[in-house]
């Protein structure tokens, strides 16, 4: 039997769009492949956490290692639209994965938008194990993310067309220019195919629950962007605080709609309960953005930003923490190694 290559197996996890049918059929039915995958997607996490300063208290150890690692991400996967991992990945999928439609055409209806934002902390082993968008159907790119470095805050808002934040007060042992990182929007489209959703669900030993009527070929299209990044480094060259900002994520649906395409997705056995099981409790509206949070890394709590309810990550060993919140529209992440207390004063002090 031929194996795909590892080049393959890595290409499904970065460019799923780039990899054959005939080898994604394999590899949905080949243990040795899927186990091999599983390795990768976990090396994959695991790198994007040491960039998430997800890894340990050694933050500039785990920068460096990042820096010269071969494992790191060659570009944020199609996967995920609107979802998040904890703390400055909040920033990267923030900037990359959320905006509203300048032009939706009329045969589309808006389903979701985010007005705030709500933790679903699980298992890393769970949330390794959610199944990728592409498992359930086609997912077309129909405008490339492209995230650039900007000369200047000046040009940051030329690209993003709003003001880029500014920080009032930096925290003790932040000093120094930010550098800037801004993308225009992009946009996907998701069709659902129950084919191939049964497959995906069959092939793991589970049942694909009976669709509801004219979720077949339904199409879903997401809009990304513009966002931008501030980063502040420290000595070092590794990141001390990075503020970003971006519209607020809007989904739109052919004709279904978010209640029915929610209910049909939370129902499925492919996704983990303790993920599932959270994602139940949230409002109906499709207003509420899930943010994703390791369980055994992070804790979340609550926190007022300037009249907006802001959800905080600190990890345990309280050496990272972050903060996001939705405030008229947009979607705005602080970050850093620091203490609670300085990420919310930094939000709290941002202007613009």
């Amino acid at each position: 039997m031929r194996h795909p290559a590892d080049g393959t197996l890595r290409r499904l996890l970065d460019e799923p769009d780039g990899v054959a049918d005939s080898d994604r059929e394999h590899i949905v039915a080949c243990p040795a492949c899927r186990a091999k995958l599983i390795t990768m997607k976990e090396d994959a996490v695991a790198a994007r956490n040491a960039l998430d300063f997800e890894v340990t208290t050694d933050v500039d150890a785990a920068w460096q290692r990042l820096s010269h690692s071969e494992r790191t991400p060659a570009k944020v996967r199609t996967r995920r639209w609107g979802i998040s991992r904890p703390l400055v990945a909040v920033v990267g999928v923030v900037v990359i994965l959320s905006g509203a439609s300048t032009a939706a055409a009329t045969d589309w209806l808006q389903i979701f938008r985010a007005e705030r934002v709500a933790p679903v902390s699980a298992p890393r082993a769970d949330l390794i194990s959610l199944p990728d968008l592409d498992e359930f159907g086609t997912v077309e790119v129909t405008s490339k993310v492209d995230i650039r470095p900007m000369a200047d805050a000046q040009a940051a808002e030329k690209v993003t067309g709003f003001a880029v934040p500014r920080v009032a007060k930096l925290p003790r042992g932040v000093t120094g220019q930010p550098t800037y990182h801004a993308g225009a929007q992009a946009t996907a489209t998701f069709t659902f195919e129950v084919a191939k959703a049964r497959k995906t669900v069959e092939a793991k030993g589970g049942t694909l629950p009976p669709p509801p009527p004219g979720l077949d070929g339904s199409r879903f299209r997401f809009v990304a962007g513009p966002g931008v990044i501030a980063t502040w480094t420290r000595e070092r060259g590794t990141p001390g605080l990075i503020v970003a900002r971006a519209v607020a994520p809007t989904v739109y649906s052919s004709d279904i709609p978010f209640a029915t395409a929610r209910d049909y997705v939370l129902s499925l056995p492919n996704l983990p309960e303790s993920v599932a099981s959270q994602l139940r409790g949230f409002s109906g509206d499709g207003t509420t953005l899930p943010l994703f949070v390791q369980a055994e890394k992070f804790k979340s709590s609550t926190a007022d930003v300037n009249g907006s309810t802001a959800t905080v990550l600190a990890s345990r060993d309280r050496a990272l923490a972050g903060a996001i919140w939705v405030d008229n529209g947009t979607v705005t992440a602080v970050a850093g190694p620091l203490s609670v207390d300085e990420v919310l004063a930094v939000a709290r002090g941002l202007r613009a």
